[in-house]
């Protein structure tokens, strides 16, 4: 997919799609060992009231 300008904006999207199809087939993502979100940081709630603002 090196030269797109000759391409409609439709065809782009034709290209683009088979393109991330072929590659989720030959290089599939090793799966996740961890919980999803886990490593996120975590927020501490702010106190309510005036005092805080």
């Amino acid at each position: 997919m090196a030269n797109t300008k000759s391409l409609t904006k439709v065809e782009r999207k034709k290209v683009k799609r088979t393109a991330r199809k072929k590659q989720t087939v030959e290089k599939p993502k090793a799966e996740r060992d961890y919980a999803r979100g886990s490593k996120k940081r975590k927020v501490k709630k702010l106190a309510r009231g005036q005092s805080k603002r």
